[in-house]
């Protein structure tokens, strides 16, 4: 029997050696069947390759090229003792403590594999669906308390059953891949690793609203994304799961991919929109909201991949087990991405609820560099900076949101005690100055005089009334701007000047507190 051996074909495994550990492997072992896998998300490891016994999968990582020969030497194709052998990857703790339902398959399947997709449960979700009928489909992602993994954490299927009840000759399903917030890469693994199941989300969402055509929007810095996604559209498009009668199911549906050209302020859904439309990309005022006037003007669906994969375990398992993870209003699971100074960086995959000590300390390890922890920011670069003191703080929507901070799209970014928090402000700023649109003015204009009042700070120049105008153009943004990229860029500079003051005392003081 060919054995087969996996290497993961995932951005962040190719950019560690992972193509030349697979030429390595084909060279010296050609009998061996190589599958170009997704990743696991555990980024400390790769490459980890994965080698399939009758006793399991063998993990090994992580492999460089060189240490091929060795391998092969050591029984590699039968799971042998080495090194870097890893054993059962199930077991190791990092993934033995993940709860892992829209990323159940990731690093397991060939993604360009239908019959793998199948063989893991792929297609049960929508099968149900047509069983089902739109109407009550519709209502099992209602029930099911899924809210929008992009960031705002809307309620998924509330926003479906606006466009379903908003009548027109034409809906469109809108999958928003512009994944650029900081130490975020879930969409990217998904479409790498699984993307026939954002393939059966999004046409699931056409079934259950009536729209017939779907676009992903995707940024121009996912060329291992775009092109293993491309690829699963012709499959599944040539086996009947798009077209004119999706799986027999009476209904047509089809997929197009377009790419953005990387500007940030294109992940809001409206600029997104405009993008899509050959425009540039700029907010729109609201209302009307796209789900009445959306692409084209008419009704549209705008969600996240990682909300729309989650949707066939929904439909295939049912409302009610996706409800029982989770806490309060945030239900399910959620794909947490750690990054930044982080010994055990990757994507890890629970319920709502743990705290975000146990997701930086146990789970992430703490530094890559061995010193403490000083701050984490989570939801990206408009994301509130934490310090320890709140790392009892549940990971859930409202729980953050009362110590005025956002989950976001689930990254972690880990700092420990070398970083200049009011550095890290100045950098919020000029990140709101250099990606907006343009279109407002307290976005527009107040981000760049926000730099110039942080540089001030820092120099030592009337700090008192400077930190005091800071604050003040704060809430300007976060009142006044049209969209999030002005509206929460206050949350990392007003987090670092509450939780770090002694970082925005002037050069002088802030080096006696060193």
């Amino acid at each position: 029997m060919t054995v087969r051996v996996f290497v993961p074909g995932d951005a962040a495994a190719v950019a560690v050696g992972a193509d030349a550990v697979a030429a390595a492997l084909t060279r010296h072992a050609p009998e061996a069947r190589l599958v170009r896998s997704g990743s696991r998300g555990l980024f400390w490891l790769e490459p980890l390759i994965e080698v399939e016994t009758p006793q399991g999968r063998i993990g090994f990582g992580p492999v460089a090229a060189e240490d091929v020969p060795g391998l092969l030497a050591a029984g590699l194709l039968d799971g042998g003792a080495h090194p870097l052998r890893l054993g059962r990857p199930e077991e190791l703790p990092f993934l033995k403590r993940q709860t892992r339902l829209t990323f159940a398959r990731c690093g397991i399947v060939d993604p360009r594999s239908l019959d793998d997709y199948r063989a893991h449960g792929g297609w049960k979700g929508l099968e149900r669906a047509i069983a089902l009928g739109p109407a009550t489909a519709l209502e099992e992602v209602v029930q099911s308390g899924l809210r929008g993994r992009g960031g705002a954490g809307f309620p998924t299927g509330i926003k479906w059953r606006t466009v379903a009840q908003t009548q027109a000759a034409q809906k469109y399903i809108v999958c928003n891949a512009d994944e650029g917030d900081s130490g975020t890469f879930s969409d990217r693994m998904v479409m790498e690793g699984d993307p026939f199941v954002l393939i059966e989300g999004m046409v699931i969402a056409g079934f259950a609203v009536g729209a017939t055509k779907g676009y992903v929007y995707v940024r121009s810095e996912y060329p291992h994304a775009i092109a293993t996604f491309g690829d699963a559209l012709t499959i599944a498009r040539a086996a009947g799961y798009l077209g004119a009668n999706v799986a027999d199911g009476g209904f047509a549906f089809d997929i197009e991919v377009r790419v953005g050209a990387g500007a940030y302020v294109c992940g809001e859904e409206t600029a997104l929109l405009d993008s899509l439309e050959g425009k540039r990309g700029q907010v729109r005022a609201k209302p009307p909201l796209p789900a009445h006037q959306g692409l084209f003007g008419q009704p549209t669906v705008i969600n996240n991949v990682i909300s729309l994969a989650t949707v066939p375990t929904i439909l295939a398992d049912g409302a009610a087990r996706y409800r029982d993870f989770g806490m309060g209003r945030s239900r399910g699971t959620m794909p947490i991405q750690l990054a930044g100074n982080v010994r055990h960086g990757g994507l890890f995959e629970t319920a709502f609820g743990m705290t975000l000590g146990e997701l930086v300390d146990d789970i992430g390890g703490g530094t890559a560099s061995g010193r403490p922890v000083r701050a984490v920011q989570v939801g990206g670069p408009l994301g509130a900076y934490f310090p320890r003191a709140l790392f009892d703080t549940p990971f859930d929507y409202e729980a953050f949101t009362a110590k005025d901070g956002l989950i976001g799209h689930g990254g972690i970014v880990v700092f420990d005690d070398t970083v200049d928090m009011a550095e890290q402000a100045r950098f919020a700023m000029e990140f709101c100055a250099i990606e907006s649109c343009g279109k407002c003015t307290p976005c527009r204009i107040g981000s760049t005089r926000g730099v110039e009042v942080v540089e001030r700070i820092m120099r030592g120049e009337n700090v008192a009334a400077s930190r005091a105008l800071l604050t003040d153009l704060c809430n300007t943004l976060k009142f006044g701007s049209l969209c999030a990229l002005g509206g929460f860029t206050p949350y990392p500079v007003m987090s670092a000047l509450t939780h770090f003051p002694e970082d925005f005392a002037g050069p002088r003081l802030r080096v006696a507190a060193e």
